[in-house]
C-alpha cells in the first residue's frame, strides 16, 4: 500500500545490512525516526554480504576516518546484546604476522598508524606470536603486530538487534521488497518505487551493497563499484579446538593475518575458518547472477554466496598447513565464494549524489567500518555534516574518466589483487596508465620525466635531463643519501629541480589541477555565499579561500579568479569541490532563476605552467609584450596576455614560494606554450620540475595541502588559515556563525616540525610524542595528561604528521603534525618512524622568505 508523506522529512533506505539497519538506528538516536528500511530479502537473512561476512574487524588503517569508524564498529557492537545476555562483538584481539623482513618493517609502520589515531597496538616478537597463536608453526614467524582491541563481528546477531532497537524507537523495516524505480522532480528524488508500491520520499540512501550500480541508474548517478568473489573455507575439526569455544561460532585466539600469503584464519567453534585473497579476481556480472525468493534465502543459500571452487584454493591450503602444520591433520570441510564490493581506489562511496539532490550512498561498506559510515551519513543528512571527515570516501571523488566500466573493473580486480601488499605511499598503479595526459607530455618524455600516476593522470615527479646539473649541485643544497622505504620514489634529481627554482627559473606542468568555471549573474552571490573571501569584486582578482561546513570545518581550499562580471574560474582540490558548487548552484538558480549559474569542468581542455624563479621575468618578457611587472600584473591579480602568439589567462600565484605565474591556455595551444617558453628559456638556464621538488618547496613555505594537513576536522585558525577569513566581509558565508567558538575550543593546532638529523625522513601519518618540557600533553583522541618532563612513552601518541619532505633550501626535513597548541617554538617533540624515534623541534614558519619578498617582488 502506498504510503503518505509526513510532514517532517521521509527518509528511505534501500537495504537492510549492516550499513542500512545501523544507518536507520543512527538516524533514530539524532531524532530522525521517520524512517522506512526496504529489503529485497527475508529481514532475518537478507542475503547480502553481511549475511555471510566471516567478521574479523582489523582496524589497522593509514586513514584516520576509516580507523575512527572501525573503533566505533567495536564500540557499537561492543554495546549490542541480546535477551540472552550475549554481545555482538567477541574481542580475541588481532595479530597480523610476518614471515618476511619487508613485511615486519611495514608491522611497524602499521603499529604507527593505530598509535596515531590513538589505538593500542604493538610490534611483537615471534616467541609471542606464538604464544598468543599456538597452532603457528615454530619456525614460520619473525614477529606480529598485535592489535589487542580488534576481534570478530557477529554481523548479523548485530544487525538484528541494531533493527530491533531502531523498531522501538519508531523507524518502519519493510522485507521481500525489490525497489524497481526511484522518482525525482526538479532535480530532487520524490519517492522510491517497488512494484505497484509508491513510497514517497524526502531522502533515499542506496546500503545496497553490491547492487548499489543498478540502484543509482535509477537516477542517473553512476556508483563504481565491482563485485567479487571471494574465498572462505572452513576446516574439519582441529584437535587442540575440541571443547574450547562453547558456541559454534566462537573464538578466544586472535583473529590471525598472514598477508605474505593473502590469508587471513579465524577459530570458528572447534573449527578454523579460512580467507583467501590469493586466488585470481571473480567479477561478477549483476545481470547473470542467480536470483533467489525469499523462501530460498537460507543461512548457506544466498545471493551473495557462490559455489566455492576448490582449485583456487588448493595452493593456499599447502601454504596454510605450513603455517598451522596443525591443520594438516584435518580437510577442508566446505567452502564458498562470497561476494564483496571493490572500487578503483579500495575505498568506500559515501556521500550525496551530484546529480540528483536528496540521494545518497553508503556502499562498498564492509563489516569493520559498517557501524561508523553509518553514523557518519546520519549525521551528513540530519545535522548537514559528519563529525569525521569523509573527503578520503566521498561518491563524488572520482573523475568521470576513473568512473567507466572499464576503468572501475581494471582497477577494482588490481586493488582485489594487492589488498594485501605492502604499498608504498607514492606508489602508482601498473595499470592502466597514459589515460590522462597534459599537452607537454611528449616534451616530458623527451627530457627523461619520471612519472606517477594521480587520478588517472602522468604527473612528473623529477626529469633524468637534470641529472647532470648534479655536478654542479652546490654542497649546502645535497640531501643525505636516503635508504630502503624513503629511498622509493625518490631521486637526487630533487635537489637540483629546488636549487634551480630558488636560484634561478624551472617550469612545472600543472595541467592536472581541478579546474572548473562558474558562469552566469548569479556566478558572484554563488561563490560569495560559499567562500571564506569576498567574492563581489572587480574583474583581475584572485583569492585563496575555504570552504566550510555549517559548523566551520574546513571541506577544502580553493583559488577563484574573477575573469570577467559574470566568469569566475575556480582551481579546486578534487571532483567533490566540482559537486559541491554544483548542487550549491541548482539550489541557488530554482530559489531565484534571476539568479542563475552554470558550473563548467574546464580541465580536460585547458593547460597550465607554472614558470617560477627569480628570472621568471627575464624569460617571459623575451615572448611577451605585456606588462608583468610588479605594477602591472600584482600579487594574486590575474589578466589575458599573449606569450609568443599563444592567449594566456595569467594568474600571479606561485605554490612554490618564488616569483612567477601561473599561464593558462586551451590544450590545443598548450604544446606550442611549452616550447616558446623552453626556447625563450635557454639562455637563463631554464629546467623543468617535478613534484618532488615542488612538493619539498611548498612545505618550506609553509602552503597547505587538503586532505593531508587539513579536514572538515579542523577549522582555519587552528590549520594556520585564519588569514584566508576575510575579516572585512560581514556578510554571512556557511559556517560562519560556528567559527569563533569553535576557534576558542581548538585544543591541537597544525605545527611546523624540522628533523634534528639530516639524515632522518619520514613520509606522512608517523606518531609524534612531545618529549617533555612546560607543554601539557593530549592524546590522538584530545585527553589532557598533564605535564610531562620526559618523553611519552606510553604508547599513544600526542599527535601525527600530515606532510613531510626534505626541505633542500634548509639542509632538514621539514613536516607538518597536529600537536597540542600548548607547544612553543623551540619545543621538542619525537617522531616515530618504523619503530624507531627521531627527534624533531617545533619551528616557526613560514621557514622560507617569512617576509614573502620573493613572492611579492
Amino acid at each position: 500500500m502506498p504510503i503518505s508523506s509526513p510532514s517532517s522529512p521521509r527518509v528511505v533506505i534501500i537495504g537492510a545490512g549492516i550499513v542500512g539497519a545501523n544507518l536507520a538506528d543512527e538516524l533514530a538516536q539524532l531524532g530522525w525516526t521517520n524512517t522506512l528500511v526496504l529489503e529485497q530479502g527475508p529481514l532475518n537473512i537478507p542475503g547480502g554480504s553481511t549475511s555471510h561476512a566471516p567478521g574479523l574487524v582489523f582496524s589497522s588503517n593509514g586513514s584516520k576516518s576509516m580507523t575512527e569508524f572501525a573503533q566505533y564498529t567495536i564500540e557499537k557492537l561492543t554495546s549490542l546484546t541480546g535477551s540472552d545476555g550475549r554481545g555482538s562483538f567477541l574481542p580475541v584481539g588481532g595479530l597480523e604476522i610476518a614471515t618476511q623482513e619487508d613485511r615486519l618493517q611495514d608491522l611497524h609502520r602499521r603499529a604507527g598508524w593505530n598509535r596515531s589515531w590513538g589505538v593500542d597496538a604493538e610490534v611483537v616478537d615471534a616467541q609471542e606470536c606464538l604464544r598468543l597463536f599456538p597452532m603457528l608453526g615454530p619456525d614460520k614467524v619473525l614477529g606480529g603486530l598485535l592489535t589487542p582491541g580488534d576481534g570478530l563481528a557477529l554481523a548479523a546477531r548485530g544487525t538484528q538487534l541494531v533493527m530491533d532497537r531502531a523498531r522501538a524507537a519508531g523507524v518502519e523495516f519493510r522485507d521481500r521488497t525489490t525497489v524497481t524505480g526511484i522518482e525525482q522532480s526538479g532535480g530532487k528524488v520524490t519517492a522510491v518505487l517497488a512494484g505497484d508500491d509508491r513510497f514517497p520520499a524526502d531522502i533515499v540512501v542506496s546500503c545496497a551493497g553490491f547492487w548499489g550500480p543498478n540502484i543509482g541508474e535509477m537516477v542517473g548517478t553512476t556508483i563504481p563499484l565491482l563485485p567479487l568473489g571471494h574465498q572462505f573455507a572452513w576446516t574439519t575439526e582441529v584437535p587442540s579446538l575440541a571443547g574450547k569455544n562453547e558456541q559454534p561460532a566462537r573464538a578466544s585466539a586472535p583473529i590471525l593475518r598472514y598477508q605474505d600469503k593473502d590469508l587471513y584464519y579465524r577459530e570458528w567453534g572447534e573449527r578454523i575458518g579460512i580467507g583467501s585473497y590469493a586466488h585470481r579476481p571473480m567479477p561478477v556480472d549483476l545481470d547473470t547472477l542467480r536470483t533467489y525468493s525469499p523462501d530460498e534465502i537460507t543461512d548457506e543459500v544466498m545471493p551473495s554466496s557462490l559455489d566455492f571452487t576448490p582449485e583456487d584454493f588448493a595452493r593456499e591450503w599447502e601454504a596454510t598447513k605450513e603455517l598451522l602444520p596443525e591443520l594438516a591433520q584435518t580437510q577442508v570441510q566446505r567452502g564458498f565464494n562470497g561476494i564483496f564490493s571493490f572500487t578503483p581506489d579500495g575505498g568506500s562511496l559515501v556521500g550525496q549524489s551530484r546529480e540528483v539532490d536528496g540521494f545518497f550512498v553508503a556502499e562498498a561498506v564492509w563489516v569493520t567500518h559498517g557501524a561508523g559510515i553509518a553514523r557518519a551519513v546520519a549525521e551528513l543528512i540530519a545535522l548537514g555534516r559528519s563529525n569525521t571527515d569523509l573527503s578520503g570516501i566521498d561518491l563524488n571523488r572520482f573523475e568521470d574518466a576513473l568512473t567507466t566500466p572499464e576503468y572501475v573493473s581494471e582497477t577494482s580486480q588490481q586493488n582485489f589483487v594487492e589488498i594485501y601488499d605492502v604499498i608504498h605511499p607514492l606508489q602508482p598503479r601498473v595499470s592502466p596508465r597514459d589515460l590522462r595526459l597534459s599537452p607537454f607530455n611528449d616534451r616530458q618524455k623527451e627530457l627523461g620525466a619520471f612519472f606517477l600516476e594521480t587520478n588517472g593522470w602522468e604527473r612528473p615527479h623529477w626529469y633524468e635531463a637534470n641529472a647532470s646539473l648534479l655536478e654542479e649541485l652546490p654542497e649546502e643544497w645535497k640531501a643525505p643519501k636516503r635508504e630502503g622505504w624513503a629511498d622509493m620514489f625518490h631521486s637526487p634529481i630533487a635537489a637540483v629541480e629546488a636549487w634551480k627554482t630558488r636560484t634561478n627559473v624551472a617550469m612545472y606542468d600543472m595541467t592536472a589541477l581541478k579546474r572548473f568555471e562558474v558562469k552566469g549573474p548569479g556566478a558572484g552571490e554563488l561563490l560569495h555565499g560559499l567562500t571564506t573571501s569576498s567574492m563581489l569584486r572587480k574583474p583581475g582578482a584572485v583569492s585563496y579561500t575555504l570552504l566550510l561546513d555549517d559548523e566551520g570545518g574546513i571541506t577544502s581550499d580553493i583559488t577563484v579568479a574573477i575573469l570577467d562580471e559574470q566568469t569566475y574560474q575556480v582551481g579546486a582540490n578534487s571532483n567533490i569541490d566540482f559537486a559541491t558548487i554544483t548542487r550549491a548552484a541548482r539550489k541557488q538558480s530554482t530559489a531565484d532563476p534571476s539568479k542563475w549559474a552554470t558550473v563548467r569542468e574546464t580541465t580536460q581542455g585547458t593547460c597550465c605552467i607554472g614558470l617560477w624563479g627569480p628570472l621568471a621575468r627575464e624569460v617571459i618578457s623575451q615572448v611577451s609584450n605585456d606588462d608583468l611587472s610588479n605594477d602591472g600584473l600584482k600579487y594574486f591579480r590575474t589578466k589575458q596576455i599573449t606569450i609568443g602568439g599563444v592567449p594566456v589567462t595569467a594568474m600571479r600565484l606561485s605554490y612554490v614560494g618564488e616569483l612567477g605565474w601561473e599561464l593558462y591556455t586551451s590544450a590545443d595551444l598548450g604544446h606550442r606554450l611549452w616550447d616558446v617558453l623552453w626556447e625563450a628559456g635557454r639562455e637563463f638556464g631554464l629546467i623543468a620540475g617535478g613534484r618532488e621538488a615542488f612538493n619539498s618547496m611548498r612545505l618550506e613555505k609553509g602552503f597547505r595541502s587538503f586532505g593531508s594537513d587539513m579536514t572538515s576536522e579542523h577549522e582555519p585558525v587552528q590549520a594556520g588559515l585564519g588569514f584566508a577569513v576575510k575579516a572585512s566581509k560581514t556578510d554571512d558565508f556557511r559556517g560562519k556563525a560556528a567559527l569563533e567558538s569553535r576557534a576558542a575550543a581548538a585544543t591541537t593546532k597544525l605545527t611546523c616540525l624540522t628533523l634534528d638529523r639530516r639524515e632522518d625522513v619520514v613520509l606522512g601519518s608517523e606518531p609524534v610524542y612531545v618529549a617533555g618540557g612546560s607543554a601539557g600533553r593530549t592524546d590522538a583522541a584530545g585527553s589532557d595528561h598533564g605535564a610531562s618532563g620526559a618523553v611519552n612513552r606510553s604508547g599513544k601518541a600526542d599527535g601525527y604528521v600530515t606532510s613531510a619532505a626534505y626541505g633542500y633550501s634548509i639542509g632538514q626535513t621539514i613536516a607538518y603534525a597536529w600537536l597540542p597548541n600548548t607547544l612553543s617554538v623551540g619545543d621538542g617533540v619525537e617522531i616515530e618512524y618504523l619503530g624507531r624515534r627521531l627527534p624533531a623541534t617545533v619551528t616557526a614558519e613560514p621557514i622560507f622568505d617569512p617576509e614573502m619578498t620573493r613572492l611579492k617582488g
